[in-house]
């Protein structure tokens, strides 16, 4: 309610998408007597994508001070890569409210440590200590030194002891603003339902409304007209358009025209930022993409994966990423003179570094979006778990962020269950607005990240093979361009409509391709269908759907390294999936697909079953 009520009294204006002003408040008095209420713009909490004003989406605690990390390196970024003498466009600061919630959740912990590795003095976080959670006072849970802590993951600890007094919160933000090689946290200690006679300090001021009768008591402490509700006094707005309304305005004038100024001086440089902020991407950004002969040894995903990159990357100045500990084997580390890590020292580094720290990396990845960078992150498909809650959240923002994830399945082979994964794929395919991509070989590869780069609102996984998989021959095979629909018909066998039709992603299309030869070796007509992504599918028209899945051909067989949970909408009741209906097993890869059932015998005895056949 804070943040509504100081977008409402700031005289917040509305903007749309393409970020154009709509001539209408952020959030009315209206949208605030409708808090929490079906169309507000008052939402139970902070949502970007739905109020102007909002710079990210919180709820989940941790998630927004992680992302808030994400901005402050985006920050030095932008400072250090546009940033020219007299010419000082990305100077601002970063500030993050957070809770006693925030800082136990794991994803805190993991973005102030990399923050204060990182030196991100550009960054501070206020730091609510009311010692009231919902089940009570933090004693009950919650008794570390926090101060202590920060200062071992090389943070600057300031303390204000009353939150009502303005002069040394004052003080200790000036603090802040001269400190140098360290982000700051400061504690500010304060009393929930403050002014409330019966609920102050309690966790009854937290999670319930204080009711009729405390509101006025509250009141009434406060010298507020008791009767009164949503009452703003005369002249509070006008203070608010002669103090935050007019700094405000100065400071834009005043960036606007040093933008002016820079963009005679440094016209590329500003176009760069133009394109930047309006999520475009440059001219000739594709140029350097590769393209794979064909090949029966094949390339593996992540190989090819490692090639599109950088080659993005050099045509793309903003473009940029890391992994969680694992770029060596994910083969996300650009390679290019130039490239640089991201480092305190070197804060136009395009490779970061985020060390063991899934959820933080995902939420950081928010963060750099948010700030109009293009920002991947990377790591095992198995630990997208540790990712989701931030993935989960990049979807609701709409933003186009990117995760890199490799191993998708049984490439792992010997590392066992723990590392191979299995309900994954359909887990992020359920995620309302996120495109999940897993394409079948080096040139699916290459239209994959095509497509994706092309995304303005939308997140995306790429789920990618460890080991090496044939790289098709497209005079013989459809081109891999039908990635961009989704899925697309690789082959058919000649003589008419297909008797069955063969679906898969991944590694697992080379072994419908294969079934698909011993199919036409025995008279029977099958189609190919690679299906790198559902959710682009579905999104194409139902006449296009209908000529690649006609329906009158209701023989069809999916075979997916993932678990087989979802596949029936395109097999139908008759079909069959070739799915994992269990964990995997410690084995080299072969025996593993053996023991599943991977294998082009497999496919070439359902497909005789469902038909009838001998």
């Amino acid at each position: 309610m804070l943040l509504w009520s100081v977008l409402h009294l700031t005289g917040t204006r509305a903007v749309n998408a393409e970020y154009e002003r709509l001539g209408k408040p952020s959030v009315s008095l209206d949208d605030i007597r409708h808090f929490r209420q079906l169309d507000s713009k008052a939402p139970g909490h902070p949502e970007y994508h739905w109020v102007s004003g909002v710079e990210t989406t919180t709820g989940p605690l941790g998630q927004g001070i992680a992302t808030s990390v994400g901005m402050a390196i985006a920050r030095k970024w932008l400072a250090d890569h546009y940033n020219r003498p007299s010419f000082d466009l990305f100077d601002y600061d970063i500030y993050a409210v957070c809770g006693d919630g925030c800082l136990m959740e794991g994803v805190g912990s993991e973005a102030a440590s990399l923050a204060g590795h990182l030196g991100l003095d550009d960054l501070c976080w206020i730091y609510d200590n009311n010692h009231i959670t919902i089940e009570g006072n933090t004693r009950i849970a919650f008794t570390e030194d926090v101060a202590v802590r920060f200062l071992a993951y090389r943070w600057n600890v300031l303390r204000v002891g009353d939150a009502n007094d303005l002069l040394k919160i004052e003080d200790a933000l000036a603090i802040f603003r001269k400190t140098t090689g360290r982000p700051t946290l400061i504690i500010l200690d304060s009393h929930i339902g403050y002014g409330s006679p019966h609920k102050i300090d309690t966790a009854a001021a937290h999670g319930e409304p204080l009711g009729e009768e405390e509101v006025r008591l509250t009141k009434r402490a406060y010298g507020w007209p008791e009767d009164s509700k949503f009452l703003v006094p005369d002249g509070v707005r006008e203070h608010f358009d002669a103090g935050i309304g007019a700094r405000g305005a100065e400071a834009r004038s005043r960036w606007e025209a040093l933008f002016a100024a820079y963009r005679a001086q440094f016209p590329a440089l500003a176009t760069e930022i133009d394109e930047m902020q309006r999520r475009e991407l440059p001219v000739g950004w594709e140029r350097d993409l590769p393209s794979f002969s064909p090949d029966p040894k094949g390339v593996a995903g992540r190989d090819a994966s490692g090639e599109v990159l950088n080659a993005l990357a050099k045509n793309i100045p903003w473009f940029l990423g890391g992994s969680a500990d694992l770029g060596p084997s994910n083969k996300t580390t650009l390679k290019f003179a130039g490239a640089g890590d991201f480092e305190a020292a070197s804060p136009g580094g395009r490779n970061l570094h985020f060390g063991v720290r899934e959820h933080a990396m995902a939420a950081i990845v928010n963060g750099l979006s948010l700030s109009k960078l293009r920002a991947y992150g990377a790591t095992f498909f198995i630990f997208s778990d540790y990712a989701r809650p931030a993935i989960r959240l990049s979807a609701l923002m709409e933003l186009p962020t990117i995760f890199v994830f490799t191993h998708d399945a049984m490439g792992d082979g010997e590392d066992g269950p723990t590392h191979q994964p299995v309900e994954q794929l359909i887990s992020l395919r359920a995620i309302p607005g996120l495109v999940v991509l897993r394409p079948g070989d080096a040139n699916e590869v290459v239209e994959a990240y095509r497509y994706i780069l092309q995304l303005r609102h939308q997140p995306a996984v790429i789920a990618l093979s460890r080991q090496a998989l044939p790289t098709f021959d497209r005079r013989k095979y459809a081109s891999a361009a039908g990635v961009a629909q989704g899925a697309y018909v690789m082959a058919d066998a000649p003589g008419g409509l297909p008797e069955i039709i063969l679906i898969a992603s991944g590694s697992e299309v080379s072994l419908i391709v294969d079934a698909h030869e011993v199919l036409a070796s025995r008279g029977i007509r099958s189609r190919i269908v690679s299906m790198p992504s559902w959710d682009i599918f579905e999104h194409q028209p139902q006449s296009y759907r209908e000529e690649v899945l006609p329906a009158g051909v209701t023989a069809r067989i999916a075979v997916e390294q993932g678990s087989a949970l979802g596949w029936e909408r395109y097999v139908g009741a008759g079909g069959r999936v070739i799915g994992m209906k269990a964990f995997g097993a410690s084995a080299p890869l072969k025996e593993l697909q053996r023991k599943f059932g991977f294998e082009p015998e497999r496919v070439v005895a359902a497909a005789t079953e469902l038909l009838g056949r001998k």
